[in-house]
């Protein structure tokens, strides 16, 4: 039996700005976190991206002859640009975020009509983009001890990102990412017990540093779920999803399969299940609609990360199941109440 409270009914008390920030506000000790690990660079390639963000909402706004205030307040280009913002290395060029923000709002956003009418994720178009024509920038991850905090200083970080260092210099300083440093050593018929006892990427059950990121982007999603603001269906059955498959792969042959909790707490997995897949517009939207597309993106994303050329795989795989939110939502549509 259905359950309908009796009149009056009011209209619910919230926004698409209510919304975007309280995103925003899980966001901030995943972000903390990442300028405490990841070095000074995080912020200000955050603060470029919100700048490149508005500049170019309000430039489609004009041409579409749409009003700026609404849109331009409602918090959905900042959030795109945070996104993508946490999704690059932070010592990058400042023409990449400029590049990566610009083509997610004018491409995958107003190219569809605007907010809510974009098929695919914005933020992820933008990284996929970058990640295809920069592979170069878009990898020059710096070590861990040189971007720390106490180790390179505001303005080091900025004359990195708007100056023009000697190409030497920072070879020197480059490092893989953790998942990419696998792949390659792999490649190179190393075994993973070789490889992380000799490398100091690696941490307690993840990714050196990236491991307390990503718990603070756990919580930060709980407490989404816990307000309502995104649903459960979606994360759980990715992560469910990732950790089945890495445990059964690790079982088979566990010096060249990484274990399922390194899989969780690698890269941008946490960001991805809780902020990333469960984009309310090109997300699937049905109860069980919802279940299949995060099976979908779990398997995906093992499957890049395992035997594809890219070393994470989150961006392509929310991008591919995109494509297939239509379909799922169609065939996992709730029967009409009293139709058998």
């Amino acid at each position: 039996m259905l359950y309908t409270p009796s009149s009056p009914h009011f209209h619910a008390n919230t926004s698409v700005r209510k919304i975007m920030m309280t995103v925003m506000l899980a966001l901030v000790p995943g972000t903390i976190l990442s300028v405490w690990f990841l070095g000074w660079g995080v912020l200000i390639q955050l603060g470029i991206a919100i700048i490149a963000g508005l500049f170019a909402e309000a430039i489609m706004l004009f041409i579409r002859r749409r009003p700026l205030t609404p849109f331009l307040g409602d918090g959905s280009v900042v959030l795109t640009g945070w996104f993508l913002a946490l999704c690059i290395p932070p010592t990058a060029p400042w023409w990449i975020i400029v590049f990566g923000v610009v083509f997610a709002v004018v491409i995958a956003k107003h190219l569809y009509g605007g907010l809510g009418y974009n098929l695919f994720n914005p933020a992820m178009i933008g990284y996929a983009m970058l990640l295809i024509s920069f592979p170069k920038e878009m990898t020059q991850w710096l070590n861990l001890p040189a971007l720390a905090l106490d180790n390179m200083s505001f303005s080091d970080a900025g004359r990195v990102i708007f100056g023009n260092p000697v190409a030497t210099e920072l070879d020197a300083m480059s490092s893989a990412t953790p998942l990419d440093y696998i792949k390659t050593q792999l490649g190179l018929e190393r075994g993973l017990t070789e490889i992380q006892l000799g490398s100091s990427r690696f941490g307690n059950f993840g990714s050196a540093s990236f491991e307390w990121i990503a718990i603070a982007f756990l919580l930060g999603g709980l407490w989404l779920i816990r307000r309502g603001v995104i649903q459960w269906q979606i994360p759980l059955a990715m992560l469910s999803t990732l950790f089945i498959l890495a445990s059964l792969f690790y079982m088979v042959d566990p010096e060249r399969y990484s274990n399922p909790v390194f899989h969780l707490f690698a890269g941008a997995t946490m960001l991805g299940a809780f902020f990333i897949a469960t984009d309310p517009v090109s997300a699937a939207t049905t109860p069980h609609g919802k279940i299949w597309f995060g099976i979908g993106i779990g398997a995906l994303v093992y499957v890049i990360r395992t035997w594809g050329g890219y070393p994470d795989g989150i961006a392509f795989a929310v991008l591919l199941m995109n494509l297939t939110a239509p379909t799922i939502d169609y065939y996992t549509r709730p029967k009409p109440f009293g139709h058998e």
